[in-house]
């Protein structure tokens, strides 16, 4: 049986990477054969796509995106891929369509990045981590040290470039509350969309 494909997207400072190790972690304690990835990857793709977000200039927008494309052909191909041919559930912290609005943001022809992405699994489930815009401005600012997508002005477009996502695959949650609230959440929704037992095993 095949695998499920499950992806966590939202906003800089939206807890994607804190909610998929928290989702993680409670589907393996209650038997679930899980694997947690995330893009972009530790790549050698990938180790470049951080040097670039961190210095001092930027390729063109669409070289950029088609770096993240080119690091997500490997990560499907030598991780998403395998895991799902096995039946594992997939957990991925960032995905297409990090790309595709993130890209469009910065003025990238949407369409070009849809049909670039269209050879790429596409997710069972979308859970997109959006607590209110302040939020995710606090939490980057505590980070000290900001990338080149992490500016003020570019972090509010990419905000509502997500919150006007529509389609029946995508459920969003408000991640600004008390975090195990939130995670018992974002796992409920997992359970019920993907039909996983509603109770958890004992530990």
């Amino acid at each position: 049986m095949r695998g499920t494909l499950i992806i966590l997207e939202g906003p800089d400072g939206g807890g994607t990477t804190r909610h998929s190790d928290f989702l993680a972690d409670r589907l393996r304690k209650s038997g679930i054969d899980v694997l947690l990835t995330a893009e972009p990857t530790d790549s050698v793709i990938g180790q470049q796509i951080r040097s670039i977000l961190h210095g001092q200039t930027m390729p063109s927008a669409e070289a950029v995106q088609l770096l993240f494309c080119a690091d997500r052909a490997e990560h499907v191909k030598n991780v998403i891929e395998p895991a799902l041919a096995s039946g594992k559930v997939v957990i991925c912290d960032r995905y297409i369509l990090s790309t595709l609005l993130y890209g469009s943001v910065l003025g990238v022809d949407k369409k070009w990045l849809e049909q670039v992405n269209n050879v790429f699994p596409q997710p069972d489930l979308t859970i997109i981590t959006l607590p209110p815009f302040e939020v995710c401005c606090e939490r980057i600012d505590r980070r000290g040290v900001r990338d080149q997508f992490e500016g003020n002005t570019f972090q509010r477009q990419v905000y509502d470039a997500y919150k006007a996502v529509e389609d029946p695959n995508v459920v969003f949650v408000d991640t600004s509350g008390e975090k195990e609230e939130v995670a018992d959440m974002i796992e409920n929704i997992v359970r019920v969309h993907i039909a996983l037992p509603s109770q958890k095993l004992a530990n």
